[in-house]
């Protein structure tokens, strides 16, 4: 049986060499701003390997971490551009662009769980709306890592949506400064390389770093002994972004393993990313943290001012639509107050 299967394989091999056929290829130069230890850049190694044996080898990907062609926020337009062929950030560095990219790249104060989020780009008409604003920045959206809600860490208790008044934490800037501003508490915008001595100093009480597993193993609840856990006020997504016209010259059949890759890559990010967090509060809890659950009450609280803020943000046609298209589905999901 192995010989007829070899014989198979070889008189098929000699038919393909006699009629001239060669098999396509498509070489991808593609950076993310992930480092290649962290988690991020593992999955992102996984992606792109996968994407490579799917292929039989025909697509073969070029990739550069920790943002070393063009810094992370001009990565989008090197790939549009040429410079590079896809963009493995985010849409949150684009918001300077259009501010509807807030929309795919940090919705706050919507969903829930990551399956949430990608259950909106492809089943809630989510791809085909966040499509229209790629294309139309010579880019394509291929999707997402959408890793999970990301926790706080506070030098004093957050078990409440009373807590922030007055608390004084670091913020990213754009949106959430001004919800938080709404909710009582004192964002204080400042590089993320500066939150551990911030919190040691005292200039700030606590924190927006990142998931509960990564300001774990930066270090930040040795100094602030209150983390609140699950998470629910930022949800970021990477993504995956072509050239579009590099994009629509790749045989049919390359496209469709990336965007199988992409998706396959994007659940697998939620689990692991799930897997490490629940593993960190357990060690946290240990430790002598305390981890803080917020009731549905006051979850719904937070959600009520955030989605009051998208309007102030939505202020182009593709924001509007964006925000429409997610309260929409939000509203299928209950996590829209009627």
């Amino acid at each position: 049986m192995k010989f007829m299967k070899t014989a198979a394989t070889s008189v098929a091999a000699i038919a393909l060499l006699a009629s001239g056929a060669v098999a396509e290829t498509t070489k991808l130069r593609i950076q993310t701003h992930h480092a290649p230890e962290t988690t991020a850049g593992k999955l992102y190694s996984g992606l792109f390997d996968n994407i490579q044996e799917m292929s039989n080898g025909e697509i073969e990907i070029e990739a550069f971490f920790s943002s070393s062609v063009v810094k992370s926020v001009e990565t989008f337009d090197a790939a549009a551009t040429g410079i590079l062929d896809c963009d493995a950030t985010g849409g949150a560095y684009q918001t300077g662009k259009n501010p509807a990219f807030q929309f795919v790249g940090d919705i706050m104060g919507g969903y829930a769980t990551p399956t949430q989020q990608l259950s909106w780009l492809y089943y809630g008409g989510g791809l085909e709306a966040a499509q229209d604003l790629y294309n139309q920045y010579d880019m394509q959206l291929v999707g997402w890592m959408v890793y999970g809600q990301e926790s706080f860490a506070s030098t004093r208790p957050i078990a409440s949506i009373a807590d922030l008044k007055d608390w004084k934490f670091r913020s990213p800037p754009g949106m959430e400064t001004k919800i938080f501003e709404k909710l009582g508490a004192s964002p204080v915008v400042m590089d993320f390389t500066e939150i551990f001595t911030a919190l040691e100093t005292g200039i700030i009480d606590g924190a927006d770093a990142s998931n509960i597993a990564t300001n774990k193993g930066l270090g930040l609840y040795d100094i602030a002994k209150f983390a609140n856990y699950p998470g629910f006020h930022s949800m970021p997504s990477d993504h995956l972004a072509c050239n579009k016209a590099v994009w629509d010259a790749m045989p049919e059949q390359h496209r469709s393993i990336m965007e199988g890759a992409m998706a396959d890559a994007a659940l697998k990010a939620a689990l692991f990313v799930e897997k490490q967090n629940t593993e960190a509060v357990a060690a946290l809890a240990a430790e002598g943290v305390t981890i803080n659950t917020w009731s549905d009450e006051d979850l719904q609280a937070f959600r009520d001012v955030a989605q009051a803020t998208w309007p102030e943000f939505a202020t182009t046609p593709e924001a509007k639509a964006l925000v429409a298209s997610h309260i929409a589905y939000l509203s299928q999901l209950g996590l829209v107050k009627e």
